[in-house]
């Protein structure tokens, strides 16, 4: 079984496989992709269906897009290049030195800790796992205590794909997670909230674990004046309405010209009716997670309302959908004074507020955390240019929204409160692996006569080189 209850007794087992058995070769690190592939596939129904038990409704379709789909074409794009990745590379070699050799290997770090949260407990479980493995580690594995039935097809997954000593899953509530933050790893990724990520961090600080923190944050969305409305809401509902909301790279809220308030809210009113023609009643409108989570959205609502926001459903209202079934809505009149405006929304809501001039979004965005991701929409490259310069986000999409995360040769992450480090592409393998830099030295190099006793030679060489 790939499953333990003892943690600390795992790593020491999968460090000492590590020491005995050295790096895997590109053959058999392949061959651990392309077995992976294959469950993954094999697994889909009973994958689409611990999910839907986990969120209470889920739909099939988006587990499929945004949990396998990515996932096997990330895994694809791993095992093709990773005979490029592991090769050795040349380096620069002073003058004074030319009959020497450098080179970087990238060597695996040992053993990851991978700790995912529940909103894509399979990807963001097994998408670093993937990486990892690819980069030669093993990898202890912590998934949500909130996605059980997840989790128990993830350990059938791994339990037979992999021995133990290769990969663990290590299941437990909060405070397991917390014991599994301050192991000694070789490498801790977490995936989560900036709030859990500073527990992480500060945990895994104890024995100078480095750290990859993939969290989350306000993402933005800036609509050019008088761009196509219907081609930026029908993009910005397909970026907040996928997974009801709860994805980190979600827009949080959009900022458009004064001008066009109306025009948008339409065109987003009329985008959500096209892409849920049953609201939130139908088969393919994912329910708020929890009554937890859903207290919260609607909290954060009433709050905004109590404020003075105005609050304006969005789409169908369907017939009798269930309570977590929470139906899009827009919030109007969003002040820094409301909750809204400060926590991560992580639902189906979306405060939409105005500028006069595109320096107002921009400088609004950069009075704020660093988000995950920023969305801009409009086709004027000046501009364009102008928010990529004065912006600092994890990453970008242009004219679209979330896309950018099925990019497999582009690095995924944050940046500030959003995160640090980076994986996807060639970034990911190296963030798993140690970049060790290896100088051959050759028969002859002139730093021979730089050696003790100095004399008129060393003054003389020394003059041309600091001259």
């Amino acid at each position: 079984m790939s499953q333990t209850s003892d943690p600390a007794t795992m790593l020491a087992i999968q460090r000492q496989a590590f020491r005995a058995s050295g790096a895997p070769s590109l053959a058999a690190r392949r061959d651990d992709l392309i077995r992976l592939r294959r469950a993954l596939i094999a697994h889909r129904a009973p994958i689409e269906d611990a999910l839907d038990a986990d969120f209470g409704h889920r739909s099939r379709h988006e587990t499929a897009i945004m949990e396998l789909a990515g996932l096997v074409s990330g895994v694809d794009y791993l095992r093709s290049n990773l005979a490029r990745m592991m090769r050795p590379q040349r380096r620069h070699v002073a003058i004074t030195m030319q009959s020497g050799r450098a080179r970087v290997e990238y060597q695996p770090l040992g053993v990851v800790g991978v700790m995912a949260p529940w909103n894509y407990p399979v990807t963001l479980a097994l998408m670093p796992l993937a990486t990892a493995l690819a980069a030669g580690n093993r990898v202890m594995l912590k998934p949500s205590e909130y996605t059980p039935a997840t989790n128990a097809v993830l350990d059938r997954i791994l339990s037979d794909l992999f021995p133990a000593d290769q990969v663990a899953l290590v299941m437990g509530d909060a405070d397991v997670g917390a014991a599994f933050s301050a192991l000694a790893f070789d490498h801790l990724i977490f995936t989560g909230s900036t709030a859990v990520g500073r527990h992480v961090m500060a945990a895994a600080s104890a024995n100078l674990v480095p750290v990859t923190l993939e969290l989350g944050g306000k993402s933005p969305v800036i609509v050019e004046r008088g761009h196509d409305m219907d081609h930026a809401a029908g993009s910005i509902a397909f970026g907040k309405l996928i997974s009801g909301g709860q994805t980190c790279i979600a827009p949080d809220y959009a900022l458009v010209h004064r001008g066009d308030l109306d025009q948008f809210v339409t065109a987003y009113d009329k985008a959500v009716r096209a892409a849920y023609p049953d609201g939130p009643s139908g088969r393919d409108y994912t329910w708020v997670f929890s009554g937890r989570h859903l207290a919260r959205l609607t909290g954060l609502l009433e709050d905004a309302r109590a404020r003075g926001a105005t609050l304006r459903p969005v789409g169908h209202p369907g017939t009798d959908p269930h309570p977590r079934a929470l139906r899009p809505m827009v919030v109007l009149g969003v002040t820094d004074a409301m909750d809204i405006a400060q926590e991560e929304i992580f639902g189906p809501i979306l405060p939409v507020l105005t500028y006069d001039k595109l320096d107002q979004a921009i400088d609004h965005v950069n009075d704020r955390p660093r988000p995950l991701a920023l969305y801009y929409f409009g086709h004027d490259r000046a501009a364009q240019r102008r928010v990529l310069d004065r912006t600092t986000s994890g990453n970008v999409t242009i004219n679209g929204t979330i896309m950018h995360v099925a990019q497999d040769d582009l690095p995924f992450g944050g940046v500030g409160a959003s995160g640090m480090g980076a994986y996807h592409g060639v970034e990911g393998f190296r963030r798993f692996s140690h970049a060790k830099g290896i100088y051959d030295q050759g028969r002859w190099n002139a730093t021979t006569l730089l050696r003790p006793p100095f004399g008129k030679l060393v003054r003389r060489l020394l003059s041309i080189v600091l001259r």
